[in-house]
């Protein structure tokens, strides 16, 4: 059990580290591109002699630009991956910050009963959302429409869609993680990052 949670939480960094990657690597080549063949332009104009070999060069990466229409939308598609992974990656790691100034007023069995009821609020919302998505999705099945600049590569509407019933299944998913470690009294509380006490933790280091 505890080599499939490795598991599941490496496939879940690799794909944000993948997604991150894509989109960097996507928009790197576009800029380039729009960038490249001007250069190449202004030396075939000043010199008649290269002028028949840097011109073609010129309006090949001009056209390979221009038939780049479709990388904005990719680009958003990893950028609404890199949402929802995040998003889940965030509830795993206690990446997301949390306001537990009155919490910290209950005793630890106070902390962890409030935390349980928070935890299924957490539950009970993520899963309305991943539910009215999927309902969204099986609409966008139906209807098959293309997804714009990307009907080429006959990516679908409802294709791009899937990341948020995915996303927030895996959101559900590290719920009900924290809620079981909730119940075993592993933790008292979300696990939610504390600013304030990891500033005064890096405070002491510098002092010391």
């Amino acid at each position: 059990m505890k080599q499939l949670s490795q598991l599941w939480g490496k496939l879940e960094e690799i794909l944000i580290i993948l997604s991150l990657a894509l989109m960097t690597i996507v928009t790197f080549v576009y800029v380039v591109l729009n960038n490249l063949y001007q250069p190449f332009l202004s030396l075939a104009e000043s010199s008649e002699t290269l002028r028949p070999i840097l011109e073609p060069i010129a309006i090949f990466i001009m056209t390979m630009a221009m038939e780049m229409t479709w990388s904005v939308a990719l680009t958003k598609l990893f950028f609404g991956a890199l949402i929802f992974l995040g998003a889940s990656y965030g509830v795993r790691t206690a990446g997301h910050i949390g306001i537990d100034v009155v919490l910290k007023q209950f005793s630890p069995q106070g902390r962890r009963a409030i935390s349980i009821f928070a935890c299924l609020l957490c539950i009970g919302f993520v899963s309305l959302i991943a539910y009215a998505s999927f309902g969204w999705i099986s609409a966008m099945h139906a209807a098959d429409v293309g997804a714009e600049d990307l009907h080429a590569f006959h990516i679908k509407v409802w294709h791009i869609g899937l990341i948020i019933p995915i996303g927030f299944g895996m959101i559900l998913i590290r719920f009900i993680e924290i809620l079981i470690r909730l119940l075993r009294g592993q933790q008292t509380d979300l696990g939610l990052a504390d600013e304030a006490n990891d500033a005064l933790k890096i405070n002491e280091e510098h002092k010391e």
